[in-house]
């Protein structure tokens, strides 16, 4: 059974941020608030924690995630980041975006898109999200929580507990979510291509 913690949604309580982060790192998977929906994640190149969430969301293969960073220093660590691209990222983020990039070297080769060797990656302006990964230290594998079935990702922690807490190692419930998904914008062509309308405007 996961551990359920309520966190205050703009001054989060240090242990309890501690304690979602040690078992993200012990290999746990994590449901996590962020500036547009609930999300669920895992340590980064965590391959059977990725396979959990595949298998708790029904995934196809193909899916691909997002690589949650905690600031624009640590996003051109996995992203090659031209300058055209980087005065867009830094006017938007942090932000409900999610913009696809270039992958580097430093992401999991089975974590980047096969053909285009590309990797989808945000910045959340949450104050828990932002905490999570200053406690953990490195980024997040992350993708939006909508379980199978569902029409709209969950905004109610607390009414679907029944059904996470034993599919998920830790809770951290930070109050209501939002309804809609990221802005996911493709950078890649030299231009920005809005590939999914969601909370951000571009």
């Amino acid at each position: 059974m996961s551990q359920y913690l309520r966190v205050h949604p703009t001054h989060p309580q240090g242990r309890l941020v501690n304690r979602a982060a040690e078992i993200v790192r012990e290999g746990g998977v994590i449901v996590y608030p962020t500036d547009s929906t609930y999300a669920i994640g895992c340590h980064l190149g965590d391959k059977e924690a990725v396979d959990r969430i595949r298998a708790i969301r029904r995934l196809p293969p193909d899916h691909h995630f997002t690589l949650m960073c905690r600031d624009l220093s640590e996003l051109a660590t996995y992203a090659r980041v031209d300058n055209a691209s980087y005065r867009v990222v830094r006017r938007y983020l942090p932000g409900p975006f999610t913009f696809v990039l270039p992958a580097t070297r430093e992401v999991p080769r089975r974590l980047v898109h096969k053909r285009r060797r590309t990797i989808g990656l945000r910045v959340p302006g949450h104050p828990i999200a932002q905490a999570l990964l200053g406690a953990l230290g490195e980024p997040m594998m992350s993708t939006t929580l909508l379980l199978p079935d569902d029409d709209l990702p969950v905004m109610d922690v607390e009414d679907r507990r029944p059904q996470l807490e034993h599919a998920v190692d830790v809770i951290v419930d930070g109050g209501a979510g939002g309804p809609r998904q990221t802005t996911v914008v493709d950078l890649t062509a030299g231009e920005a291509d809005v590939l999914r309308q969601g909370a951000g405007e571009l």
